[in-house]
């Protein structure tokens, strides 16, 4: 297996059906729909049905990669879920998932480190790998934010949805699969973005229920300056690492954070000729989701040439960045 790397044979997603426009919410948050647009770059997300937990949709996009990659689950060594918003604190997602899959021989573990957690999730699956030649792994990141945005407050409320993006990580011959990743944190602007209620420093109750400790609370400016700082340079310093020249890279895949910043910071990367794709606008923010969900939609939608370079850059609450350059292997079908 020496002439072999560790690549993505195949990807699935799923979104919601239940489609939020910017009209439905303007109205509750005192803003109007061009408003949201103008900031954000979105025209609508997808939530969750009341009836549906994160790990549905984590289900849903794991089948529908196996399906796509043509993939037994039995054959998946490991499942690797990356959330921020679990059904439970125990189990485990991974666990939930291998159940509803029939992973049975699978080793399972959850991992999170906010919206970058794809990128992690798949460079933890991808060492694995590397030590165990000729195993698969199932990389899954779902998020169900819907649950967690306060309706009252419309930084967050406009920006973010519900999603699972997975991909089948297995053998491809070289040159093609993960040329190399990065991952940073940077735990000193954690403050950023946070979760206050439900944990052992505050454990859930009525009180931190009626104060909304359980609703995320974002800085927004500050979280708009370390993308603007952070994310160009860990890209730079990447390519730089992997002796990638900008200009080889044809796409680039980001987490669609939002659409006005996402087009600035794509701007700022150096990578001139790449294409940057865009789902934000359809199906907002759905944390570490968004970037598999737009990596499949292309995918599926005959975007990813055999052969081209993939570049993968994710950021998000931790502080944190992850970012990826793949060699793609055409996995075909639709």
């Amino acid at each position: 297996m020496s002439d072999h790397r560790v690549g993505v044979l195949a990807t699935g997603s799923c979104v919601p059906s239940t489609v939020v426009t910017n009209e439905d919410l303007a109205p509750g948050l005192g803003v109007t729909p061009e408003w949201i647009e103008r900031k954000t770059a979105i025209r609508e997300r997808r939530w969750a049905a009341p009836e549906q937990a994160t790990s549905d949709l984590a289900i849903a996009a794991a089948r529908a990669a196996l399906e796509r990659g043509g993939v037994p689950a039995e054959r998946i060594d490991y499942v690797v879920v990356a959330t921020t918003t679990p059904d439970s604190p125990l189990p485990p997602m991974s666990c939930l998932v291998q159940a509803a899959i029939g992973a049975h021989r699978a080793g399972c573990f959850d991992l999170n480190i906010g919206c970058s957690g794809f990128v992690a999730a798949l460079d933890a699956a991808a060492g694995l790998l590397t030590a165990r030649p000729g195993a698969h792994a199932l990389v899954i990141a779902a998020d169900l934010w819907s649950r967690f945005t306060d309706p009252a407050e419309r930084g967050t409320r406009v920006l973010l949805a519900d999603a699972a993006g997975a991909a089948v990580l297995g053998p491809v011959p070289a040159p093609y699969g993960i040329v190399g990743t990065d991952l940073l944190g940077h735990g000193d602007e954690a403050p950023y973005l946070v979760i206050e209620g439900g944990g052992t420093r505050a454990p859930a109750s009525h009180d931190t229920v009626d104060a909304g400790g359980h609703y995320l609370r974002m800085r927004g400016r500050d979280v708009s300056d370390y993308v603007r700082e952070k994310v160009p340079q860990a890209v730079k310093e990447l390519l730089a690492r992997t002796g990638v020249a900008p200009h080889d890279v044809a796409h680039l895949v980001p987490h669609q954070a939002n659409g006005v910043l996402l087009r600035e910071v794509a701007a700022q990367t150096g990578l001139d000729r790449a294409r940057t794709h865009l789902t934000v606008e359809e199906f907002g923010n759905s944390g570490a989701a968004s970037l598999p969900v737009t990596l499949d939609h292309a995918d599926r939608a005959g975007l990813l040439a055999d052969g081209d370079l993939v570049l993968l850059s994710a950021f998000g609450g931790g502080m944190a960045v992850g970012t990826s350059v793949l060699r793609w292997k055409a996995t075909g079908g639709s």
